[in-house]
């Protein structure tokens, strides 16, 4: 186990390099889908083949939108996730032979005898 103890920092490393380089390609897709030429034939909200059909045509559709949006917001979510070091230390557990810890629980111990 202790050959891999670095292996969480590179992780987070490698994702940090990811998110670099995905970063403007999100958020310049995210501005080409609010700033397009115009409103596309179809608007329905949740049309796929619309959707693309607009892409493709240089359109605002609602789902380009609505994709973009979360995309952006997505990427801010892992890039806090990646960035936060405090939560990624595990709490340790107690050693085996320590008793729990007393206080209210709905755990109650019932010593077992086996009579052979």
């Amino acid at each position: 186990m202790s050959e891999h103890a670095d292996l969480g920092p590179e992780l987070r490393a490698l994702a940090q390099s990811i998110l670099d380089r995905i970063d403007p390609a999100v958020r310049a897709a995210a501005a080409a889908a609010g700033g397009a030429d115009g409103p596309g034939k179809c608007q329905q909200v949740w049309c796929p083949v619309c959707a693309l059909a607009a892409l493709v045509r240089g359109e605002q559709h609602p789902l380009l939108s609505v994709i973009a949006e979360h995309s952006v917001a997505l990427l801010s979510v892992v890039r806090a996730m990646v960035a936060d070091t405090d939560s990624t230390q595990r709490p340790t557990a107690p050693p085996p032979d320590e008793p729990p810890p007393s206080g209210p629980s709905r755990y109650q111990h019932i010593p077992v005898t086996v009579d052979e």
